[in-house]
């Protein structure tokens, strides 16, 4: 334990004044001076070490300076990073939902669906169906607040509200059906025997997404429709439309023909494709 006297033989160290003389070399002449202590100095020196990190912790955080550090990212090259990123998720996600609906048209034009899958739709449709049925019943005051809305609604033009329940189809061709729609013998179209060069029509209004020929099926045409709806035209003689081509319903797309190896006489293959799941047209379309 320091005694009393060595306690202040440190003081006085510490305290003890010191001159800094700063002379004139050739005339010795003094300058100025200073009168300094240890304690001074160290005080100085701590003051001036923490001012200095100081300094230069806000120049890192809060100026440029910090991209000329390694490691350090600058904050526009973040936010393009973040866009980039961002950009790049919904184009993979765009790509691939492309995809699905080549996929899918690549199926329509081979008819490729197998009986496993035609069934997993269908048990989709039941469950689906299932929960429509086990919607609770709506009490009053819901019911009075629908009415209420629909009657505010009811002459709002807004683009793309027509329902879907409302989609009418055209008849493409009228005839006699030789071949219905037959999951399980993977039919999932309707033959329409007609006269050959009868006109055939677009089934309604929508855009020619493939036209051209095809060794089983001959001309063919596909359409895209309003709501997800495809709708298919093979063996036709000659094509009136081009790829791309928008057609309004009612309007001839080509003429009834017996072209392509699968046929056997002068007749439409009409088929009906829902969100990329075959449909019996019959259901929807009057073909007599």
């Amino acid at each position: 334990m320091a005694t009393k006297k060595e306690k202040g033989k440190l003081k006085r160290k510490w305290l003890h004044r010191y001159r800094m003389v700063v002379l004139n070399d050739d005339t010795f002449e003094e300058r100025f001076s200073l009168n300094l202590t240890r304690l001074n100095v160290f005080i100085v020196t701590v003051l001036s070490a923490i001012i200095l990190i100081g300094l230069t912790t806000v120049l890192i955080a809060f100026t440029p300076l910090r991209e000329f550090i390694p490691g350090y990212a600058s904050t526009k090259l973040t936010k393009d990073v973040i866009t980039l990123e961002s950009k790049t998720d919904s184009l993979l996600t765009s790509i691939q939902l492309q995809q699905q609906k080549y996929d899918r048209i690549q199926m329509v034009l081979s008819g490729n669906i197998t009986a496993a899958e035609y069934a997993r739709i269908d048990s989709i449709a039941k469950v689906e169906t299932a929960n429509q049925e086990n919607l609770p019943i709506p009490i009053e005051e819901d019911s009075l607040l629908r009415e209420e809305v629909d009657r505010e609604d009811k002459f709002n033009v807004i683009e793309g509200a027509t329902s879907r329940t409302n989609f009418i189809f055209f008849t493409p061709v009228t005839g006699t059906i030789s071949d219905g729609f037959n999951a399980e013998k993977k039919h999932y179209a309707v033959d329409i025997t007609s006269a050959a060069n009868s006109p055939v029509k677009a089934a309604a209004d929508g855009t020619v997404i493939f036209a051209g020929w095809s060794t089983d099926t001959g001309n063919t045409i596909l359409m895209e429709h309003s709501y997800g709806v495809i709708t298919v035209y093979k063996h036709m003689a000659t094509l009136s439309k081009k790829q791309n081509d928008q057609v309004q319903a009612g309007e001839v797309i080509g003429i009834v023909g017996n072209t392509g190896e699968l046929t056997n006489g002068p007749h439409l293959h009409f088929e009906l494709w829902m969100d990329g799941y075959p449909q019996d047209p019959t259901n929807f379309i009057n073909f007599q």
